[in-house]
Formats: C-alpha cells, sequence, structure tokens
C-alpha cells in the first residue's frame, strides 16, 4: 500500500491553502500601493497639462494685453483612465488674471490631493493636502 500512495501525484487541500493565503497577503499589500501609484500618475500628468494651458494663456497674454479673449485653449485635457476621465479641467479667465482649477473625477475622487489649483502668478494650491506632496 505504501508503493501505491507514492506514486500518486497531486496537492494536498492544506498546501493548496496556504498557496492561496500567501496569494491574498500578497495582493493586500500590492493593490493600494498600486492604486496610490495610478492616482499619483493622473495626477502629475494633469498638473502637467495645467502648466501647459497656463503657458498658452501667458502667450495669448504677451499678444493680445487679456487672458479672456478667445476662450479657453484647445487642446488641454487631462488623463483618462481606461476610457474614463480622471480630471474635470476648467478655466476661470478675467481681462488680468486667470485660475485653472482641476477637479478629481471618476476614479481619481478618492486622491488625497483633491481639487488642483493654478493661478497666474503661478501660485499652485490644493483642496486636501499639502502643495509640497501634491505638486511635483
Amino acid at each position: 500500500m505504501t508503493n501505491a500512495r507514492k506514486s500518486m501525484l497531486g496537492f494536498t487541500l492544506m498546501e493548496v491553502m496556504i498557496v492561496v493565503a500567501i496569494i491574498g497577503i500578497l495582493a493586500a499589500i500590492a493593490l493600494p500601493s498600486y492604486r496610490e501609484y495610478i492616482m499619483r500618475t493622473n495626477r502629475n500628468e494633469c498638473s502637467a497639462q495645467m502648466m501647459g494651458m497656463a503657458g498658452a494663456l501667458e502667450r495669448r497674454f504677451s499678444t493680445l494685453g487679456r487672458y479672456d479673449t478667445g476662450g479657453t485653449p484647445a487642446g488641454f485635457t487631462c488623463p483618462t483612465d481606461g476610457g474614463a476621465t480622471t480630471y474635470t479641467l476648467t478655466a476661470a479667465l478675467a481681462a488680468n488674471t486667470f485660475t485653472l482649477t482641476a477637479t478629481p473625477a471618476g476614479g481619481q475622487t478618492n486622491d488625497k490631493c483633491g481639487n488642483l489649483t493654478l493661478t497666474d502668478t503661478g501660485a499652485k494650491g490644493v483642496s486636501k493636502s499639502t502643495v509640497s506632496a501634491c505638486w511635483h
């Protein structure tokens, strides 16, 4: 009977349960870190788009003497995550000032920084955290 038992191949239920438990522990540690990485990447891409829009508005001001002529510069959107918008980008334009605001949307709404703002003076702001933690 011992020879027959040695010839059986496979895993015991205990071995399978140990592997499942190890995979569960690794997933519980890795998934939140991955989500934070994705949020940080989306936030950095959006802040770069805001800087680009600010540059376009500054060029407009140097040419026309106003920020609010001609509407919001086209071609600036914040990144999408699988087809869903991650930030809604808005611009409040006046003759001599502007404020750009990026509001988290979709899966980005749990971001630790909240709304990102950028003004004509170059002042950067956030609604939930510190500027140094959110603007790079």
